[in-house]
C-alpha cells in the first residue's frame, strides 16, 4: 500500500511537470468557495464498474450504486458548515468545502487525496515535492472522512506528508489510534477496541459463549476480527467459525464466498449468535441470501450497518431473526431535519450528488416507498437523460420524509462533531490572525490546535483524547417489527468510562431478558451442583458437566470449578448447590446407649449402697471382720461409688471442667481402690504363708496406711502434672464429613497412658499376691476372687487399648465408660458378692465356731501335707524302706509326724492370731 501511494504520488508529480493535471469535471462531487477550504471524502456510490479494456488503462472508472445513507452524510457535512457560516463562531471568515466521492474504492480516494495535497491556487494542480512542507499551502486545510477504515488508512498516509488534519466520522479501526503511524488522524467516534469490548460483554451477559463472526478481507475487517477475538477470550466467549468475505463487491467471488459463509452457519447448528463486521453493501447481499435459506439467528451488528435503513427495508427481513447493534451516540437532529425539509430550495449548481439524487428520484417516481431505495441504487445512470428537470422539484417536495427515514443519527452527529471541532479550532487559531488570507496558517498549525480543542454541543463537552479519539460512547439498538415495518429501537447506552450498560426502563430490561432465553453454547449448560469438565476440544466453551464432589458445591450455572466448603464447619453431598452446616454431636444424655450406660452406673451405685448397708448391719460377723473391717470396706466401696459416678462426666456436652474431672476422678479413685485391695492381698498372703523367710519379708513389707497413701499419692502427682502441663480440654473433631464431634482432647497421650499404666502395675502386683493365696478355706477364699477381679480388669483394659485407638466419633467416650463399668463391676462383684452371699444365704458358716473350725481344718491339712513331704524326703535320703522296719520303728516315725503337725498348727495359730481375735466378741479391730 505504501509503495502504491509513493508510485501514484511520483506519477502525478512527474506528470504534472510535463503537463498540468486537469481533473475531470465529474470527479469533484460538491464544492463551495470560502476563505478556508475543508475537504470531504464520502462513499456516495457503492462500487466502481470493472474496466472492460484490455490492457486496462490507468483511468478512474465510472461509479454505480447510489447510496442514500452516504449521500445524507455529505448533506450532513454541508449543513454543519453552513451552520458555522451562519453563526458568529468565525466572524468574517467563511468555510468552503470540496467533497469527493470515493466510490468505496481506495484508488479513487487516493486520487482525491492527491488533489487535496496540490498547491493552493495553482492552475496546474501541482503537488510540489519538498523536504519541508512547513510553509507549503495545500488546496485544503483539513479533510473530513473517509468512512471506511481501509480507505482512511490509505488517505491518512498521504496526508501525513503535509500533516493535514484528517477527522473521520466513521473509521473505527483500532490501529488508527497509533499516533506514530497516523500522526495527523483524529476521529469523532470511539475505537473498535471499545466496540468489540462492549460486544463481548453483551454476549457474556446474555449467556452466550459459542458464536460465529463474519468480516471483510481488508484492514478494517482483519483488525476488527483480531480485536474482537482478544475481547472474546477475555470474556470466555469462543468463536466457532470465522468467515472472511472479499472487501469489494466488484469481486466476482463475492457470491460464492457469501454462500460458503451461509453453509457454515447452517452446519454449525449450535451457533445462534453471529457477529458481523461488514459494510452495508455486504450485509445487504448476505441477508438477502440468508432470507432465501430461512436462516434465523441473532446478529450482532457493528456501527457500520446497525442503523442502515437500506437493510431494514429488505423484503421479509424479519425472517433473519433478531439484530442487536451498536451505533454512535446521537445528538440533536432537529436542525438537520429542517435542512432536509427545505432541501429542494438548496442550490444544486455545484452539487452533483444532489442533482443525481433528483434525477434518480424522478426516474423512480412510480416506485413505492419500500422499494425506492433499491430502485435508486440499481437504476442505470445512463437512462436518466430522458427525464425532464421539471419533475425534480415536485418529487423533492414529495419525498423529503424518505430521506429522513434513511438518516442514521449516529453518523450525522459524528459528522457534525467533526465539522464543529474544526470550526472551534479555526476560531482559536484565527483570534490573532487574518484568516481571510488563505496563507494565514498552515494545516500542521491547525492540527496542533485541533488536538487540544474543547467545545460544547447539546449541553455536552467534547474533546479528543491522547490517541486522537473522541470517546462519545455507544447506543445499543434492537431491530423490532412494529406495524409490519422493521424499526430500530434504542435498548441501552454503553458507558465507555465505567464499562457498563445503562438501561433506562423496565421494557428494555425485559428485552434483554428475552435475549438471554436464546441459547448459543457449544455444550449444554451445567446446572448448579455441577462444574465444567474440559474435553479434548481446543475451545474452553466445549466441555462436559461433572458433578461436584463431596464437600464442594456450585451455586451458579456453568461454573468453571466447584467451591470448597469450610471442612471445619460445613459439608456438602455430591452435586450440592450449597454448603450445609455440620451438626455438633456428642454422647448426649438422650442417646439410647448413654441411657443404658447410665442405668448400669446407677445400678452399680445401688449395689455399692446395698453392700454398704449389708456390711453395716452385719458389722460383727466373721465375714465382715475377715474383709478387713468396716473402714476398709467403706473406703473400697466409696472408691467404687466414685468410679461409677465418674462415668457421668463422660456423657453430655463436653466442658473443660468435665474433661479434666472425669479422668482425674477415675484415675485417683481407682488407684485408691486397687491400693486397698493390694493391702488385703498382701495380708492374706502373710496370714497363710508357712515359709518363715517369706513371712519375715512380708511382715517388713506390710505397712498398710503408708503404702496406700504412697500408691495413691503417686497417682495424684501424675494427675496434677497432667493438669498443669497438658490438661484435657474440649476439642472440635472435624475429621468426619458431616458432623462435628465435640469431644475431650486428653491433652497428653503420654500422661493418659502413664495414669492407666500405673493402675495396671498396681493391679498386676495385686494379682500376684492374690494368686499366691488363692488356695484358702472355702469360706475364706477372698484371694481367689481378687484374682478373678484382676483378670477381668486386665482383659477389659487390654481390649480397651486397640478399640480406643481405632474408634472415633461421639461414641468414643462410651468405650471408656464400658471399660470402667466392666472393670468396676468385675472387682466389686469378685470382692463383695461372695461375702454378701455368705452373709445372706449361708448364715450357718458366718459364725465364730465355723470359722475356727475351718481355720483349724485348713491348718491341719497344710501341716499334714508338710509332714508327709518331710518324711518322704528323709526316707529317700537314708535309703531305708518302710517294709524292713520293725514295729518299734513305725511307732517312732508316727510320733515324729504328730510332733511336726502340732508344731505347724501352733505356728498357724500364732500367725493367724489376728483372725482368731477378730472372731472373738470381746474386741473389734481393723486389719489395717
Amino acid at each position: 500500500m505504501a509503495l502504491l501511494i509513493i508510485l501514484i504520488t511520483c506519477f502525478v508529480i512527474i506528470f504534472a511537470t510535463r503537463q498540468p493535471c486537469q481533473a475531470p469535471d465529474d470527479f469533484m462531487a460538491a464544492s463551495s468557495p470560502g476563505h478556508i477550504i475543508i475537504g470531504g471524502l464520502f462513499a456516495i456510490h457503492e462500487k466502481m464498474l470493472s474496466s472492460e479494456d484490455y490492457p486496462r488503462r490507468p483511468e478512474i472508472q465510472k461509479c454505480v450504486g447510489f447510496e442514500i445513507s452516504n449521500f445524507l452524510q455529505t448533506l450532513a457535512m454541508i449543513h454543519s458548515i453552513e451552520m458555522i457560516n451562519n453563526s458568529t463562531l468565525l466572524s468574517g471568515v467563511k468555510l468552503g468545502y470540496e467533497i469527493y466521492d470515493t466510490c468505496t474504492d481506495v484508488t479513487v480516494a487516493m486520487a482525491a487525496a492527491l488533489r487535496f495535497l496540490s498547491k493552493f491556487n495553482s492552475s496546474g494542480e501541482i503537488v510540489e515535492f519538498k523536504c519541508d512542507y512547513s510553509s507549503y499551502t495545500p488546496r485544503v486545510k483539513a479533510v473530513i472522512g473517509a468512512g471506511y477504515s481501509e480507505i482512511t488508512m490509505a488517505v491518512s498516509r498521504m496526508l501525513n506528508l503535509q500533516l493535514i488534519p484528517q477527522v473521520s466520522y466513521e473509521s473505527t479501526a483500532e490501529t488508527l489510534s497509533d499516533k506514530i503511524r497516523f500522526p495527523s488522524f483524529l476521529r469523532t467516534v470511539p475505537s473498535d477496541f471499545y466496540q468489540t469490548k462492549a460486544m463481548a460483554q453483551l454476549i457474556r451477559k446474555s449467556g452466550w459463549n459459542w458464536i460465529g463472526i463474519i468480516t471483510t478481507d481488508d484492514d478494517y475487517g482483519r483488525l476488527a476480527l483480531n480485536t474482537f477475538t482478544i475481547q472474546a477470550v477475555a470474556n470466555n466467549v469462543c468463536i466457532a467459525f470465522k468467515e472472511v468475505l472479499p472487501a469489494f463487491l466488484s469481486d466476482n467471488t463475492i457470491e460464492v464466498r457469501i454462500n460458503q459463509a451461509l453453509e457454515k452457519i447452517i452446519a454449525e447448528a449450535q451457533v445462534n449468535v453471529i457477529v458481523v463486521f461488514l459494510s452495508q453493501f455486504h450485509v445487504f447481499n448476505l441477508f438477502s441470501k440468508a432470507i432465501e435459506r430461512n436462516i434465523n439467528k441473532i446478529w450482532i451488528a457493528s456501527d457500520n450497518w446497525s442503523t442502515a435503513t437500506k437493510i431494514t427495508t429488505i423484503p421479509n427481513v424479519k425472517r433473519i431473526g433478531k439484530v442487536v447493534g451498536f451505533t454512535f451516540r446521537r445528538g440533536n437532529m432537529s436542525s438537520f431535519h429542517s435542512f432536509l425539509q427545505n432541501l429542494h430550495m438548496f442550490p444544486s449548481d455545484n452539487n452533483k450528488p444532489l442533482n443525481e439524487y433528483a434525477m434518480l428520484l424522478a426516474a423512480c417516481a412510480d416506485a413505492k416507498d419500500s422499494d425506492l431505495s433499491q430502485c435508486i441504487s440499481n437504476y442505470s445512470q445512463g437512462t436518466l437523460a430522458y427525464k425532464a428537470n421539471k419533475d425534480i422539484e415536485r418529487n423533492f417536495s414529495l419525498r423529503n420524509d424518505f430521506l429522513w427515514d434513511y438518516t442514521e443519527p449516529g453518523f450525522v452527529h459524528s459528522i457534525q462533531l467533526a465539522v464543529f471541532a474544526l470550526g472551534y479550532a479555526i476560531r482559536d487559531l484565527c483570534q490573532a490572525r487574518d484568516c481571510q488570507n488563505p496563507n494565514a496558517f498552515q494545516p500542521w498549525e491547525l492540527l496542533h490546535v485541533l488536538k487540544n480543542v474543547t467545545f460544547m454541543d447539546g449541553g455536552s463537552s467534547f474533546h479528543f483524547d491522547a490517541h486522537g479519539d473522541m470517546n462519545t460512547g455507544y447506543d445499543v439498538v434492537l431491530w423490532k417489527e412494529i406495524d409490519g415495518h422493521m424499526t430500530i429501537t434504542k435498548l441501552a447506552q454503553y458507558d465507555l468510562k465505567n464499562d457498563v450498560f445503562i438501561v433506562t426502563d423496565q421494557e428494555t430490561r425485559n428485552e434483554f431478558r428475552n435475549l438471554k432465553q436464546i441459547q448459543s453454547k457449544c455444550s449444554k449448560e451445567c446446572l448448579p451442583g455441577q462444574m465444567k469438565k474440559i474435553t479434548k476440544s481446543q475451545h474452553i466453551c466445549c466441555y462436559e458437566c461433572a458433578n461436584c464432589p463431596e464437600n464442594h458445591y456450585s451455586n451458579q450455572t456453568d461454573m468453571d470449578h466447584c467451591l470448597l466448603c469450610n471442612n471445619e464447619t460445613h459439608w456438602a453431598p455430591v452435586r450440592s448447590t450449597m454448603c450445609f452446616e455440620k451438626e455438633v454431636e456428642y454422647l448426649n444424655w438422650n442417646d439410647s446407649l448413654a441411657i443404658l450406660l447410665l442405668a448400669l452406673s446407677l445400678l452399680g451405685i445401688v449395689f455399692v449402697l446395698a453392700i454398704g448397708i449389708i456390711f453395716t448391719r452385719n458389722l460383727n460377723t466373721p465375714v465382715v471382720k475377715s474383709s478387713g473391717g468396716l473402714t476398709v470396706c467403706y473406703v473400697i466401696l466409696f472408691c467404687h461409688f466414685l468410679n461409677f459416678a465418674s462415668t457421668g462426666f463422660f456423657i453430655g456436652e463436653p466442658q473443660n471442667f468435665t474433661c479434666k474431672t472425669r479422668q482425674m476422678l477415675f484415675g485417683v479413685s481407682f488407684t485408691l481402690c486397687i491400693s486397698c485391695i493390694l493391702m488385703k492381698s498382701l495380708k492374706i498372703l502373710l496370714a497363710f504363708s508357712f515359709d518363715p523367710k517369706l513371712q519375715k519379708f512380708l511382715k517388713c513389707l506390710y505397712k498398710p496406711i503408708p503404702i496406700v497413701f504412697t500408691c495413691t499419692g503417686i497417682q495424684v502427682v501424675i494427675c496434677t502434672l497432667w493438669l498443669i502441663f497438658a490438661a484435657p480440654a474440649v476439642e472440635e473433631n472435624v475429621s468426619l464429613p458431616r458432623v462435628i464431634i465435640l469431644e475431650c482432647e486428653e491433652g497428653s497421650i503420654l500422661a493418659f497412658g502413664t495414669m492407666l499404666g500405673y493402675i495396671a502395675i498396681l493391679a498386676f502386683i495385686c494379682f500376684i499376691f492374690a494368686f499366691k493365696g488363692r488356695k484358702l478355706p472355702e469360706n475364706y477364699n477372698e484371694a481367689k476372687f481378687i484374682t478373678f477381679g484382676m483378670l477381668i480388669y486386665f482383659i477389659a483394659w487390654i481390649t480397651f487399648i486397640p478399640i480406643y485407638t481405632t474408634t472415633f466419633g461421639k461414641y468414643l467416650p462410651a468405650v471408656e465408660i464400658i471399660v470402667i463399668l466392666i472393670s468396676n463391676y468385675g472387682i466389686l462383684c469378685c470382692t463383695f458378692f461372695p461375702k454378701c452371699y455368705v452373709i445372706l444365704c449361708k448364715q450357718d458358716t458366718n459364725t465364730k465356731s465355723a470359722f475356727l473350725k475351718m481355720i483349724y481344718s485348713y491348718s491341719s491339712h497344710c501341716a499334714s501335707s508338710l509332714a508327709v513331704s518331710h518324711v518322704s524326703l528323709d526316707t529317700t535320703n537314708s535309703n531305708v524302706t518302710t517294709t524292713s522296719r520293725s514295729s518299734g520303728g513305725k511307732s517312732a516315725a508316727w510320733q515324729k509326724r504328730e510332733d511336726f503337725q502340732a508344731q505347724a498348727f501352733a505356728c498357724v495359730c500364732r500367725e493367724n492370731a489376728t483372725y482368731v481375735s477378730n472372731a472373738l466378741p470381746r474386741k473389734r479391730t481393723s486389719s489395717i
